[in-house]
């Protein structure tokens, strides 16, 4: 088994293609061993650098078939492939390598064909060359954990890790896509499909992409579906086979010949991930969370839970303290580590920067929000859904959390609809963004609202569930979009892989179709989860608000720590280079910002910053 840093390839291509390949495969972010590979033959060429976790002596890539009719570049963790290769072998494969799932992966598809993607259970980018056909596959693993970009130039198809990579083409010109720009100020990230590079494309979750002669074809092989079936299990039920699934794939992530950790805010679901490691681990468990040297509000708490969690299952814990000050320095190399604008949480980089010290996998709790419900979308989906259906207000304002009462009766003012109500909790709904769009956006966002990008999820939702449509929302655009892509990009960036056992196949199965009713319930979030780890942590990390690894930038910008980064960043000077944003709507935010010292507009004023920083280092 092995994880790979990033890979890439280039299909009928006419000129040098070892000497491109190479300068693509340069390109890719690399703090570890280096283990570079490459395979060419007739119109394709393919290359990596690998990250190596398992099978460290044979397990290097490209993966080449017996009959060198099939080549493969892979980059993941699929934690099942031992019981997939003594099927294998059952059916007369032989295995050149001890324990490498890359070559399982390879002899799947040998046996299987195309239907081999529905046996892979993990995390996953593939690239693999039919000789026979002369065709390339695509394909990316269901909930979306790792990345695969592709373009096509003249003719050839581009594809990689990273979308840095293919600027190293000769022929590849390096455009913004402006259609799509503006659906960063929505979602703060530009949403898969759609990359920020005009003719470069991201492959969805769960999708797969067959290129030949020239033409790609693109399906779908797996689809999440909330579809709201108790599976005949009460509750009490619900719960345990919850922990079992839980436990056991936890255990399957630990897989690995290097050192395994875990992030650990504090909060319920690393907790959760923590308690279950330290239950199948003879080691000790090496923990690492984030600490802060400013006094910030909530987060003296975090310290003081995860603190709690590592005394509880005697981890070998590790602190990494922030402020301000070290995020500024950091920024640069973050906003390169991405590649794309992005202004979602960042605080990976700097917990993965203390981890490569120590581990090169780490397990965390990413995914158990978009599947068991935490945030306000979240808590406002079944009372929200009772109005609609004709309730009268009195009834149902018992339901609402206190805290989110008068953020429930601000929104009701503005939104009389499950959409309207969604679009209303992002950064800025469309009509928004026409206050401080520039010239270069005008028409794009009428032409390519970011509302309809949300209703298309929502109509293809099979569920009536309430709360379960407002996961599909996120399990299908925020999980995969931001927070997986900030945990790799970020993650990567020194060498370190995530691996969230709560994305496992057979738990993502089996959540998905657990009622609303079971995931909040009186106000209680993740009731079903807390129910399930309820014995193995203490009542208060079970019961309290969630934090997780969320960097205070409002409160460092509210307190002015970052004012004159900002004004710097976003001066009429650099905004006209791009005229993406109006000069007199950016200028009158930090205004007031400045002013008043208030947090309201800080969120929209950070992406502001973070797509500035973006451009600057693209096309400035």
């Amino acid at each position: 088994m092995c994880g790979i840093c990033g890979f890439t390839g280039v299909l009928n291509q006419t000129i040098e293609t070892q000497s491109v390949l190479t300068s693509m495969v340069e390109s890719l972010r690399h703090r570890g061993p280096d283990d570079s590979g490459f395979f060419q033959t007739e119109g394709v060429a393919l290359g990596m650098r690998r990250l190596s976790i398992q099978d460290l002596d044979h397990g290097r890539q490209p993966m080449v078939s017996e009959d060198e009719q099939i080549a493969l570049v892979f980059n993941g963790e699929i934690i099942n492939h031992q019981p997939l290769r003594g099927e294998l072998e059952r059916r007369g494969f032989a295995f050149r390598s001890h324990n490498s799932d890359a070559e399982v992966v390879l002899h799947l598809y040998q046996c299987f064909g195309e239907a081999f993607l529905s046996k892979l259970n993990g995390q996953f980018a593939i690239a693999l060359w039919d000789n026979r056909k002369k065709s390339l596959l695509l394909a990316r693993d269901r909930t979306g954990i790792k990345p695969l970009y592709y373009a096509v130039v003249e003719g050839s198809l581009l594809f990689a890790s990273e979308i840095k990579a293919l600027f190293q083409h000769p022929r590849f010109s390096k455009q913004p896509n402006v259609s799509a720009l503006h659906h960063y100020f929505t979602f703060k990230n530009i949403p898969a499909p759609m990359t920020a590079f005009a003719g470069v494309k991201m492959l969805r979750p769960g999708e797969r992409l067959w290129f030949s002669q020239g033409q790609a074809d693109i399906k779908r092989w797996w689809t999440p579906t909330f579809e709201s079936s108790k599976n005949g299990m009460g509750e009490r039920a619900a719960a345990s086979t919850l922990h079992e699934l839980l436990s056991e794939s936890v255990r399957l992530n630990l897989q690995a010949d290097v050192p395994v950790g875990a992030y650990l805010s504090g909060g319920l679901d690393s907790s959760a991930v923590v308690a279950y490691m330290r239950h199948h681990s003879e080691q000790p468990i090496k923990t690492f969370s984030l600490i802060y040297s400013d006094e910030v509000e909530h987060k003296r708490g975090d310290r003081d839970a995860a603190r709690k969690v590592s005394r509880r299952f005697n981890t070998e814990h590790y602190e990494v303290e922030m402020s301000a000050q070290s995020l500024l320095s950091a920024l640069p190399h973050v906003v390169d580590a991405f590649d794309e604008p992005f202004c979602g949480v960042i605080s990976t980089y700097f917990i993965s920067q203390l981890a490569c010290q120590h581990v090169k996998v780490v397990l965390s709790g990413d995914g158990a929000d978009e599947l068991f419900g935490s945030y306000l979308a979240h808590r406002l989906a079944q009372p929200l859904d009772r109005l609609l259906s004709g309730e009268p207000y009195e009834s149902v304002l018992p339901s609402v959390c206190p805290r989110d009462r008068a953020r429930f009766d601000e929104l009701l003012q503005r939104a009389d609809s499950e959409l309207d109500l969604r679009m209303q909790l992002y950064l800025s709904s469309d009509e928004r963004k026409k206050q401080y769009q520039g010239e270069r956006l005008r028409g794009f966002i009428d032409r390519y609202p970011s509302s309809q990008m949300v209703r298309e999820i929502l109509d293809q939702s099979a569920t009536a569930d309430a709360l379960n449509r407002a996961l599909a929302v996120d399990f299908s655009g925020l999980l995969p979009d931001q927070v997986l892509t900030f945990s790799d990009r970020l993650s990567m960036a020194h060498g370190v892989e995530v691996r969230p056992p709560f994305l496992e196949n057979s738990l993502v199965d089996f959540a998905t179709r657990l009622p609303g009713a079971y995931k909040i319930k009186e106000q209680r979030v993740k009731h079903i989860l807390k129910e399930a780890v309820k014995g193995l942590l203490p009542s208060s990390v079970v019961n309290r608000p969630k934090e997780g690894f969320i960097l205070p930038i409002n409160q460092w910008m509210s307190a002015g720590n970052l004012l004159s980064f900002i004004q710097d960043t976003l001066s009429e000077e650099r905004l006209r280079r791009h005229d993406v944003l109006k000069v007199s709507a950016v200028t009158r935010s930090i205004k007031r910002l400045s002013a008043e010292q208030r947090a309201d507009d800080a969120p929209l004023i950070w992406s502001w910053v973070m797509f500035q920083l973006w451009w600057d280092r693209h096309f400035a």
